[in-house]
């Protein structure tokens, strides 16, 4: 499996854009968590979110009605964007 890397855009299958600005790790499990934030405003005003790493990146069907790039993956590196979002 491939990790997430650190100051990158990332596109959800559904179509918006997120910068992940770091890696967590929980405390029990010490399993890899995503530390991430949208980069568009959301309506509910949440910023920053949390996923485990395998569901991040893990596999989702490239024919969902709602994959609108047909995308292979939850979450897909946008090599086209490497905008620096920390700084």
């Amino acid at each position: 499996m491939d990790e997430v890397k650190i100051g990158r855009v990332y596109r959800h299958f559904k179509g918006n854009y997120y910068f992940v600005e770091n890696i967590a790790y929980d405390s029990e499990t010490k399993e890899r968590m995503v530390v991430y934030k949208p980069l568009y405003n959301r309506e509910d005003g949440r910023t920053i979110w949390v996923r485990p790493e395998k569901m991040f990146l893990e596999q989702v069907p490239v024919d969902r009605p709602d994959n609108k790039f047909g995308q292979k993956v939850r979450f897909a590196l946008v090599d086209e964007i490497e905008k620096n979002y920390l700084s």
